[in-house]
């Protein structure tokens, strides 16, 4: 069965990142928006980066534009907000597509139980979180609604990170 380490991201210089790079963390991929009710999530995304990076955890950030058009930003005006406005400091990848035709091969395996083995979730809306073990398998999703500062995500983090 594949595992998230089959897969890789565009960075912003247009190279590919293999995600076997992040072979042994615990990850919490999210599909984020600049224009959403959700992008405050940003903050606390970065909190929660900040309080387990040191214990193996990493937060993988895929923009999209694939709901209401709320990411229109691309490139260096998109990491631009990203790094200065919302002064995130964990990966954060080009805009994808988390749903339909152009669908990106990663969220098309997180969001599969046929490809994945666990989850059977496609993004609803932007702040979709899919969290990975060490070993690379999705081991859950949380909706959009769902803060970064949830006792159950959090919970589920540092069951993780302490196996």
């Amino acid at each position: 069965m594949q595992t998230i380490y089959d897969f890789h991201g565009l960075q912003f210089n247009g190279e590919k990142k293999s995600l076997q790079d992040y072979s042994g963390k615990v990850l919490l991929i999210v599909n984020t928006a600049s224009k959403c009710v959700f992008t405050p999530q940003f903050k606390s995304l970065e909190k929660l980066y900040q309080t387990y990076k040191d214990r193996g955890f990493e937060i993988l950030a895929f923009p999209s534009n694939d709901f209401g058009e709320q990411e229109p930003m691309t490139g260096l005006q998109l990491e631009t907000f990203c790094r200065i406005q919302q002064q995130v400091t964990f990966p954060v990848f080009k805009r994808v597509h988390v749903v339909g035709d152009y669908c990106d091969p990663l969220f098309k395996f997180l969001a599969d139980k046929r490809l994945n083995g666990q989850v059977n979730v496609k993004p609803l809306w932007n702040f979709h979180k899919y969290l990975v073990n060490r070993e690379g398998q999705v081991v859950d999703y949380f909706y959009s609604v769902t803060s970064p500062q949830a006792k159950r995500l959090t919970a589920k983090i540092e069951k993780l990170i302490s196996t």
